[in-house]
């Protein structure tokens, strides 16, 4: 061997609990939630999933999708979420014609999320407007991409959410 040559090992597998914590942050990541936000979702669906309300993994992934910052980027309004989240603190949506300003709200069945009015007028919300012609938005979501708003019509399923995590990790990790 050399002299001043290190060699790297190769990294140790993870062990259970390192893959459970890498699955809870990398979702918590992929909506921007903290860590209290995110651990009171995961409380509240697996209370609710004991209660016999449904799968806990799916109503997770539907109150995360059904959050005002998550609707707004699945209507193609933002290329990330956090330029979502950006634009619901800063007042540019309505729902159902009542202006909302919090990430976080939970959009529900038959409600209209749309641009707010005087937003329209904007540069960022004109070229959005042409990039809407081409977008797909997912089957849970009506998009009227000439009025620039989206009905919500039906709760979004576990494979609309595309989870790209293990999802009982997660709950795994909370269940310590």
């Amino acid at each position: 061997m050399q002299k001043g040559v290190v060699r790297k090992r190769a990294p140790a597998p993870l062990s259970e609990y390192g893959r459970q914590l890498k699955e809870k942050q990398t979702l918590k990541m992929q909506y921007a939630l903290r860590e209290r936000q995110f651990r009171n979702y995961v409380k509240k669906a697996l209370l609710l999933g004991r209660k016999g309300s449904g799968n806990a993994l799916e109503l997770l992934m539907r109150t995360l999708e059904r959050r005002l910052d998550s609707v707004v980027f699945r209507m193609g309004m933002a290329q990330t979420r956090a330029q979502a989240r950006q634009l619901v603190t800063h007042g540019h949506f309505v729902v159902n014609g009542k202006p909302i300003d919090v990430p976080s709200y939970q959009v529900e069945l038959e409600d209209v999320v749309s641009v707010r009015p005087s937003s329209l007028k904007k540069e960022l919300f004109k070229n959005i407007q042409l990039g809407l012609k081409k977008y797909q938005p997912p089957a849970w979501l009506e998009l009227n991409s000439e009025k620039m708003e989206a009905k919500m019509l039906r709760e979004p399923t576990l494979e609309e959410a595309s989870a790209t995590v293990e999802l009982p990790l997660i709950f795994e990790f909370y269940s310590r």
